[in-house]
């Protein structure tokens, strides 16, 4: 059976045609969180059409997270998501690359053929940055996928010395998984400290003490001048021999298969949603890492590319989704969360909420050199982001009063001591 809606039918064929009518029959591209989430949500909010999830990689769907974990170190062969698809009715196709989208035919183009769509959900993420020049070079390593996890798990069965390039959050992780296994650890960073696109200078420099705390080497202010077998060498001259070299220098939005589709994409790569996630094409929404969408509590756009936004943002597109089909009078609703994210790195669990960008003022709740401690930011009196290390609960204080708009007492917000949530001004 075809996938391409009246294309060489007849016209008794093209009567037996599922219709048109927006969310009758849904396509996923993306199997990752953010795709299996949307999938689930349709069914889990009643929709009773045809759900086709598509992912470019073979394997059963799986979460990315206990890659750089469980996964790497062997203790665990994978993260599959725990999804019964077939008792869901929902159709997976897996190894399949999608190659273009044709909004005004409502068609997916792919190596075996056109595949239709009434509504049609842009979820595939974002694809990591690679280093100019390490292409093919022996050794050289990302940590994005199943299939790099599986290469690098060995490197650290045999305790390489392993060079990562970037000190950013997936470059720390990593850090910590080689020297849990053994391995000697030194971390190559172009900035002047560690997370330098994600976080303040003054909170992210106490940060830089971690990576010798667990006998790993940081070098900030060290750029790749280029990576040969067994060695990095920097442009200062400097040369770090490397039994392996991961690169964690970022990721962008995995879009590239919509060029010449019309969808409107960002600057960053990025797919241009709306307020309700959908595109700039009818009948087609974007989630997830490879989609920005507007935000009203912090008035700017907002591009999240961590696993909780993967999973909040499915369940407001499938109910609009299902919402347009229904009622062509339907009001969708609005995707504007708290964004949050946790990482597990030197022996600490680190979780942020919200978004500090236009924030005005920083307060600190403890030591950065103790062992546990907080920083808050507000705009104008209000709290707009708190990051916690190992404070779980101003973590969850802090999100409720970000959703809630709290504005706070500066001078008791500022004492560890005092619970943020009791320094909400009356």
């Amino acid at each position: 059976m075809s996938d391409a809606y009246g294309v060489g039918v007849s016209d008794q064929q093209q009567s037996e045609q599922p219709d048109r009518r927006p969310g009758r029959r849904v396509v996923v591209v993306g199997a990752g969180m953010a795709g299996v989430q949307t999938a689930v949500a349709l069914r889990e909010q009643g929709f009773t059409g045809p759900v086709v999830l598509i992912g470019a990689e073979p394997h059963q769907p799986y979460d990315r997270p206990p890659l750089s974990k469980a996964v790497l170190l062997g203790k665990a062969e994978d993260s599959a998501f725990e999804v019964d698809f077939e008792a869901l009715d929902i159709e997976l196709r897996l190894g399949v690359e999608v190659t273009g989208v044709r909004p005004d035919a409502h068609e997916l183009d792919t190596p075996s053929g056109p595949v239709g769509y009434d509504a049609l959900v842009i979820a595939t993420g974002a694809e990591p940055v690679v280093l100019p020049g390490t292409e093919g070079v022996p050794g050289v390593h990302l940590l994005r996928t199943l299939d790099d996890a599986a290469r690098l798990r060995p490197v650290l069965g045999e305790r390489h010395d392993v060079v990562v390039v970037g000190a950013g959050w997936i470059g720390a992780e990593f850090a910590t998984a080689a020297r849990a296994a053994g391995c000697g650890v030194t971390v190559v960073e172009a900035a002047d400290r560690p997370l330098a696109g994600a976080m303040p200078a003054e909170v992210a420099a106490p940060m830089a003490d971690w990576y010798a705390g667990i006998g790993a080497e940081l070098l900030t202010g060290a750029r790749v001048d280029r990576i040969e077998p067994g060695r990095v060498v920097l442009a200062d001259g400097r040369t770090l021999q490397a039994g392996a070299v991961v690169v964690g220098i970022g990721a962008r939005p995995a879009t590239g298969w919509l060029a010449g589709s019309g969808i409107e994409l960002g600057p960053d790569g990025s797919v241009t949603a709306d307020g309700a996630l959908r595109t700039s094409a009818p009948d087609v929404y974007a989630v997830g890492d490879c989609a920005s969408f507007p935000s009203a509590r912090y008035g700017e756009r907002l591009l999240v590319h961590h696993w909780d936004n993967a999973l909040q943002g499915p369940r407001t597109a499938a109910a609009n989704i299902i919402g347009a089909a229904a009622d062509s009078a339907f009001e969708p609703l609005t995707y504007d969360p708290v964004p949050y994210f946790w990482s597990e790195q030197f022996d600490r669990f680190v979780q942020y909420a919200g978004h500090h960008g236009g924030a005005d003022t920083l307060l600190w709740r403890g030591d950065p050199a103790d062992p546990a401690w907080s920083v808050c930011w507000l705009r104008d009196g209000v709290l707009v982001a708190v990051l916690a290390v190992g404070r779980p609960r101003d973590l969850a204080q802090g999100r409720k009063l970000i959703e809630a708009g709290a504005s706070l007492d500066p001078e008791r917000a500022a004492d560890p001591a005092v619970p943020l949530k009791t320094a909400v001004r009356d």
